[in-house]
């Protein structure tokens, strides 16, 4: 081989001995560090969200981890496709669309987006309904059930009023769907000085962020999991909810900062 490739025999053998080279070590160093991080979020972080993890411990260069995640076949999950699930079919009253698709929100607890969702498991269909703060993404109520009955909605308001307990004034936005037209629904929001918000008729982007986490969720876990019950399901999905999203997920629309985190950095601001 020396031979053919023209290179003396004392010069391979030196390069053999040669310790590896600075960057060569750190590369192997990071792809350790790299292969890690995307270990611990279960195979759902593409090369941004892991460089701010590393970036949030004081290191590296974003194409540099790509090419190491590249060579190391590590990429986040796929998106599918998901249906439509709102049944607006009913003659309650409907709310005008308040929020009008301003995201943008400065202060927490002044705007609510929720929204209802499937889930497949073997014993059949799981309902998943969140409530959103549109100022953090933070996942403020949830509820699960296997029935698409009001109360399913109700049940994830009401855990989103216990721990956030907002002001009068508060925007909340959703569907058209029978369970947020109902009154049982409409005089929960009424009670506490709520302003209804509903999207208009067959427009799912009037609701896009609450759409976004379905999809985020049924990417980074449905789509990969075959959920033999449904505790298992409740299981799972509670984990992926309280235990990552909020607390440790990184959204590229907070500046890659968690929700928890996000909205502690504006606390501390205010105080300041």
């Amino acid at each position: 081989m020396c031979r053919v490739l023209q290179v003396s025999r004392s010069g391979y053998y030196a390069w053999r001995s040669r310790p590896s080279a600075a960057r060569t070590r750190e590369d192997q160093r990071l792809a350790i560090t790299v292969a890690a991080i995307y270990t611990q979020s279960r195979g759902r972080y593409g090369s941004p969200r892991v460089h701010a993890e590393l970036r949030h411990s004081g290191e590296t260069a974003r194409k540099r981890v790509a090419r190491l995640m590249q060579n190391q076949g590590l990429r986040a999950r796929p998106r599918r496709r998901y249906r439509c699930t709102t049944d607006s079919g009913h003659t309650m009253p409907i709310a005008g669309n308040v929020l009008a698709r301003r995201f943008a929100v400065a202060r927490p607890n002044t705007t609510w987006v929720t929204d209802i969702t499937y889930l497949w498991t073997v014993e059949g269909w799981l309902y998943l309904a969140v409530i959103l703060d549109l100022f953090s993404r933070q996942v403020v109520g949830w509820s699960m059930s296997e029935s698409l009955e009001c109360q399913l909605a109700l049940d994830a308001l009401k855990m989103a009023l216990a721990h956030r307990q907002p002001a009068r004034g508060l925007i909340h936005h959703s569907d058209r769907g029978v369970q947020y037209a109902s009154r049982q629904y409409q005089q929960l929001l009424a009670q506490h000085g709520i302003i209804g918000s509903m999207s208009r008729k067959g427009n799912c982007w009037d609701n896009a962020v609450a759409e976004s986490f379905f999809a985020t969720l049924k990417k980074e876990l449905a789509h990969q999991t075959r959920w033999s019950t449904r505790v298992q399901a409740r299981s799972e999905i509670f984990q992926y909810i309280e235990l990552f999203y909020n607390r440790s997920r990184r959204h590229c629309a907070l500046g890659y900062l968690c929700p928890n985190e996000f909205e502690l950095c504006h606390h501390q601001s205010m105080a300041a």
